[in-house]
């Protein structure tokens, strides 16, 4: 099987999932898992948040989610325990698509990782 039609396949399981569980009935986008994951990661999962809030609950997912890549490292944690990363390489200018394909394949790696997909 071909590593494109992998992880389709993996990231069509992952949306059904992270769906049925968040969701009413539509499937969850990219933005949203993105969304989901910064909240995983930052660790307050009962709570709401501004709207300054969710864009940075977004900027730490794309941080941890490339951090693999080797494009962030985690620096630290701030006295209101959110997690502050560096960048450690300049992404490489990319085509939307091609952008939309290194997030999916990183949240796929994620949710692998944490065994909530296989």
């Amino acid at each position: 099987m071909s590593r494109d039609i992998l992880l389709k396949e993996r990231w069509e399981q992952l949306v059904r999932i992270l769906s049925d569980q968040f969701s009413q009935g539509e499937d969850l986008d990219l933005d949203a898992i993105i969304y989901l994951i910064g909240v995983q990661e930052l660790g307050k999962l009962h709570r709401e948040f501004k709207k300054d809030e969710k864009l940075n609950l977004m900027h730490i997912a794309i941080c941890r989610l490339l951090e693999p890549y080797g494009y962030y490292e985690f620096d630290f944690f701030d006295e209101e325990g959110w997690p502050h990363y560096k960048v450690k390489e300049q992404l490489p200018p990319l085509k939307a698509g091609e952008q939309s394909v290194l997030m999916k394949e990183a949240i796929v790696n994620y949710f692998l990782e944490r065994e909530v997909i296989s």
